[in-house]
């Protein structure tokens, strides 16, 4: 095994030997999911988010995203990822009581759109924060297309637990300050999720073809499947490929967030916030009474910068991401490169889960430089070249300045993490070990991957992309509604809808200044 791996293996040997190490390496695990609301035309619902779900402003678990239609369920830190998917089951269940014809979309890529401004935006209620989320939508669609926003993905938030960091540090001989150590270990992880991050579109990208809809009037690589499809024969995740939703801050505005530590991560993207951009001032911010961005700056809040992994902390009311950060510290981190499966009824499964457990204590134990602008290239390239070519047996990537093929990097990878899985098992065979040879399999056989499958089926059943998605669509939604809700998980949900409900109308009632006041308050940091 090369030396790239030598500080890796010390780390691990070393962690190894602490007694009940086990326990230290529980997960704190939550999910994020995104799901399109869509009717029996197959297109986006019109309806407006079921008011007995209760209020998307103020639920914790149940909101909406770009569009009123484009559902978020998000589940609490849990101890397992069983627990994480039991919870997120649940929400499911609970909100396809109430959607009667409608379908939660089975993909990423969305259902048939009749152009982008047939897509409405997310609606919170009357409080000047309502207003603000929506105006950060029109935003976003003013700056890069509703169709681009209505992209839904899954998000795997992680933690290691309390305990683990003292031992950790300890075993570094690092006498510092604690939360110092731990924000610089994740900053570390994280760049080092970047740097293998192609790892997981590959395995899991589920997005390898698109309705004519999504892409018409773009000139784009893709090829006709057929006559209302779109597809690249190799594609693992257009989602993450560079017909998704990506940035494009840093073409001609110099925009480009930095993981070098938080504090340069959060520097760089207070700058952008507060840094006017040429190229959004045509749009304006507002035309008579209307606003159409909420400022014309580089990114508008935080939120806007896509990235596939993030540092989190949870933030207090209409509290900014980097205040809480430069606060508390990071709390998280949120992996967000997980296409919806439509093979999942959930759009992700405990296989996943098992293998990103090993893949992220690999990324937080191997040596992590800081990443240089070279580098940072590379890691895009390798990202947009998996995401539409990955399961190209010829494919190489972009490693330390040499081209390597993907799948000699991917078996390296899983050989690596072999201990580590067998660590989190605690020796026996168990679920980490079981889902690391599945990824071998995907890596030996690309036709084992689920964009690969997916394409299978589609071509076995002659069915369109649409076709397809609405099938599984269907299906998935008479599996929810096939498994009642416990009465105690019912009265749960119904109980935290009636106090969303009545924490808007608190919100809304409280309000004691006009929206514009409350913008530039916003924009100038007087709040908190």
């Amino acid at each position: 095994m090369s030396d790239a791996y030598a500080v890796f293996r010390q780390r691990l040997r070393r962690l190894s030997a602490v007694s009940d190490v086990n326990r230290l390496l529980r997960f704190r695990i939550g999910l994020e999911k995104e799901g399109l609301r869509v009717g029996p035309d197959r297109r986006i619902a019109m309806s407006r988010h079921p008011a007995v779900l209760g209020s998307p402003l103020t639920h914790p678990y149940l909101t909406t995203d770009f569009s009123e239609a484009l559902l978020e369920f998000v589940t609490p830190p849990a101890p397992s990822g069983a627990e994480a998917l039991a919870f997120l089951g649940d929400l499911h269940r609970f909100v396809y009581q109430y959607l009667g014809d409608e379908v939660i979309w089975a993909t990423s890529m969305p259902c048939v759109l009749d152009g982008g401004e047939s897509i409405p935006l997310a609606r919170y209620g009357c409080s000047n924060a309502a207003e603000m989320k929506t105006v950060y939508r029109r935003g976003l669609g003013n700056r890069y297309g509703r169709i681009m926003q209505v992209i839904a993905g899954v998000h795997f938030n992680f933690s290691l637990s309390d305990e683990f960091w003292p031992v950790y540090q300890s075993l570094e001989g690092d006498d510092g300050d604690p939360r110092a150590f731990r924000d610089e270990s994740y900053m570390a992880m994280i760049r080092n999720l970047q740097r293998v991050g192609w790892l997981v579109p590959y395995l899991f990208g589920a997005s390898p073809a698109v309705s004519n809809s999504f892409i018409e009037g773009r000139r784009t690589a893709l090829i006709p499947f057929d006559g209302q499809t779109a597809y690249e024969p190799f594609a693992t995740s257009l989602r993450m490929g560079d017909i998704g939703y990506q940035n494009r801050q840093e073409e001609g505005t110099g925009m480009k967030a930095s993981y070098d530590s938080l504090d340069a991560y959060t520097r760089s993207l207070t700058w952008a916030i507060e840094t006017p951009c040429p190229h959004y001032e045509h749009i304006g911010v507002k035309i008579g009474d209307r606003y159409e961005q909420l400022n014309d700056h580089v990114l508008q809040i935080e939120n806007e910068y896509y990235s596939t992994v993030r540092p989190k902390q949870i933030t207090e009311w209409m509290e900014r991401p980097t205040w809480a950060l430069r606060r508390r510290g990071i709390a998280y981190v949120e992996l967000r490169s997980l296409d919806v499966c439509a093979g999942e009824p959930l759009g992700v499964g405990e296989e996943q889960i098992d293998f990103l457990r090993v893949l992220v204590l690999l990324c937080l134990l191997q040596e992590s430089p800081r990443i240089k602008p070279r580098e940072r290239r590379a890691i895009d390239e390798n990202q947009v070249r998996t995401a539409h070519r990955g399961r190209d047996p010829a494919l190489c990537l972009d490693r330390d300045a040499e081209l390597v093929p993907l799948r000699m990097w991917a078996t390296e990878l899983l050989e690596v993490m072999r201990p580590i899985a067998e660590l989190l098992d605690g020796g026996d065979e168990g679920p980490c070990q079981r889902s690391l040879a599945r990824q071998r399999d995907k890596v030996a056989d690309p036709d084992r991957t689920p964009s690969a499958k997916m394409l299978a089926e589609m071509r076995d059943r002659h069915e369109s992309f649409s076709d397809f998605a609405y099938r599984m669509s269907t299906e998935h939604r008479d599996w929810f509604r096939s498994r009642a809700l416990s009465p105690e998980r019912l009265a749960l949900f119904e109980r935290l809808a009636a106090e969303s409900l009545a924490r808007q109308a608190e919100i809304e009632a409280a309000d004691d200044e006009t929206f514009d006041r409350f913008l530039e308050r916003y924009n100038h940091a007087e709040y908190h």
